[in-house]
């Protein structure tokens, strides 16, 4: 998985931000909304507008001009040969003036809530466009208090493009979670790729990072060491190297030299059966991202599961770490998990817009079915399962919860074990003007019962937190202990139970962190849409 640097400006997650501001190391995290689009990437080619063969709207008397008529106008306009399109870009010299014209027209013809966006702010008071961007947007908030729209923001054109590409990112192999931010810090290793820097070096899940090239993680200060800390966790070209001191449980410390590789994600791990107890046989599986390989792998586990003498009774879907990806993967999954007869003709997501339909789609445009052959046309297998427990933390974001609201949509139990979820009904179709890709809240997601508002997650049905002292799939990791006992007996385990009746569920108090994943990119947090919804 990936350590990149990202700027603190782009993050959505603006409180996990300000948990980790009192330390440099602030700027190895993000986290940002996610999801995923049909087919290969989704989104608008880089450098191309929508509704490009419609009239655009024009200006609203209030100063906002068409899009359409200042896009590509750019202060320091790029030249060659657009990587994404194979044409030229499309850029020509303007100023920077004419690119915040375009983020106000943009936003004004495409956000969802264009209407919720204050009328008193002004461009000439932000000094550039993402500056601009960064307030457009609506100041309401969920019923819990939560900023509504927690998702806005920019990512620079070329690196978004570059991790696109499917999967291979330069890193480790491993990925962290941050559970104290200051002193004494706590970093953990949460994954390790199969095959990758890390797995071949032997780190586990759970082992705490105690130093980095030389330097005490757990109680460093000052900005010189915290550089040292981000360079080493962000590795930037293959071959890089650093050194780190782990240590997993009561095991001694070990050191670690860790060169960087360019590391292909495995989104789907730990596919196994288990005893359920009384006859009964439970498919678990582990699955980390809607990209695109991981459809073969999902079609790969499920008839694993089919394959078992007997079948399997129940299955345990493990997306405690998976912010999303492509629309169409989740689609696919949630056709698998159910029974044919069950998703036949019903809708697995109906795409919803601002008033103004700035796309100009039609219904059957922003409809996707649940569907049931794979991108290459291939029949697939379902496990015609009416009931799933799905494992979810707060990372479990987008598509991933779009799987859960589409499944309950057409009547299968999906029983949660963990988290509440992230809360991101919403997707976007990112926009690339002069180098910057702008991602503003375009369309809401609605299952076949027209419902969508989970703008504050789902709660989980057994509370349970994450386990790192397990390795995940190993039946006595207390999310998939939950599950299991769940499903055999009908509650939550009585340690469970007896810490919600107490109260433990309340908001914590505001010194207190709630664990989070650290640089999770921007393709991996955000429902990316194709511009007409296809099925591959």
């Amino acid at each position: 998985m990936e350590f990149r640097k990202v700027d603190v400006r782009r993050s959505p997650r603006s409180g996990a931000w300000a948990a980790c501001a009192a330390l440099a190391v602030a700027c190895f995290v993000t986290a940002c909304g996610g999801g995923g689009g049909g087919g290969g990437g989704g989104g608008l080619p880089i450098g191309l507008l929508p509704g490009n063969n419609t009239t655009p709207p024009a200006s609203s008397g209030s100063g906002i001009v068409p899009s359409a008529s200042v896009a590509g106008l750019c202060a320091a306009p790029r030249t060659g040969t657009n990587p994404e399109t194979g044409r030229p870009y499309p850029d020509s010299a303007g100023s920077l003036d004419n690119e915040k014209s375009w983020v106000r027209a943009w936003i004004d013809e495409t956000y969802l809530w264009y209407g919720e966006v204050p009328t008193t702010l002004k461009a000439s008071d932000y000094a550039t466009p993402v500056t601009w961007f960064n307030v457009l947007k609506t100041p309401l908030t969920t019923s819990s208090g939560k900023p509504k729209d927690r998702f806005h923001f920019v990512y620079d054109t070329e690196a978004y493009r570059q991790l696109s590409q499917g999967g291979v990112s330069v890193s480790y192999g491993a990925e962290f979670v941050s559970i104290a931010t200051s002193p004494p810090r706590e970093l953990r290793v949460v994954l390790v790729e199969p095959g990758s820097p890390a797995d071949l070096a032997g780190l586990k899940r759970g082992a705490k990072l105690l130093t980095v090239d030389g330097v005490d993680f757990v109680n460093a200060t000052g900005s010189a060491n915290a550089a040292t800390i981000n360079g080493a966790l962000s590795p930037k070209t293959v071959g890089e190297s650093h050194s780190f001191t782990f240590k997993l449980g009561s095991d001694p410390a070990v050191s670690y030299n860790l060169k960087a590789a360019n590391v292909t994600s495995t989104p789907v791990q730990n596919v196994t059966v288990l005893d359920g107890g009384g006859g009964n046989k439970v498919g678990y599986m582990l699955f980390n991202d809607h990209i695109t390989t991981s459809e073969q792998q999902l079609i790969n586990a499920v008839n694993t599961f089919k394959a078992t003498s007997g079948g399997i009774q129940d299955l345990v879907l493990d997306m405690r770490y998976n912010g999303g990806g492509q629309l169409a993967i989740a689609s696919r999954l949630a056709y698998m998990i159910a029974a044919p007869a069950t998703t036949a003709g019903k809708t697995f997501e109906l795409l919803t817009f601002n008033d103004k339909n700035p796309f100009r789609l039609s219904v059957a445009q922003s409809l996707m079915p649940f569907y049931s052959t794979s991108r290459t046309g291939t029949a697939l297998p379902s496990l015609g399962l009416s009931r799933v427990t799905v494992l979810t933390s707060p990372d479990t974001c987008s598509a991933s919860e779009s799987v859960i609201n589409s499944l309950r949509g057409v009547g299968v139990t999906v029983n949660l074990v963990g988290g509440t979820t992230c809360g991101k009904p919403y997707g976007f179709y990112p926009q690339d003007n002069c180098g910057t890709t702008y991602f503003a809240i375009q369309v809401k997601g609605v299952n076949q019962l027209g419902f969508g508002d989970y703008g504050d997650g789902f709660a989980p049905n057994c509370t349970v937190a994450d386990d790192y002292d397990h390795q995940l799939g190993d039946p006595n990791e207390a999310r998939l202990a939950a599950a299991l006992a769940l499903r055999s007996g009908g509650a939550c385990p009585a340690p469970m139970a007896k810490a919600m009746a107490r109260g433990l569920e309340k908001a914590e108090p505001a010194e207190a962190e709630t664990p989070f994943l650290i640089d999770q990119s921007p393709l991996r947090r955000n429902r990316l849409l194709d511009f007409a919804p296809n099925p591959g």
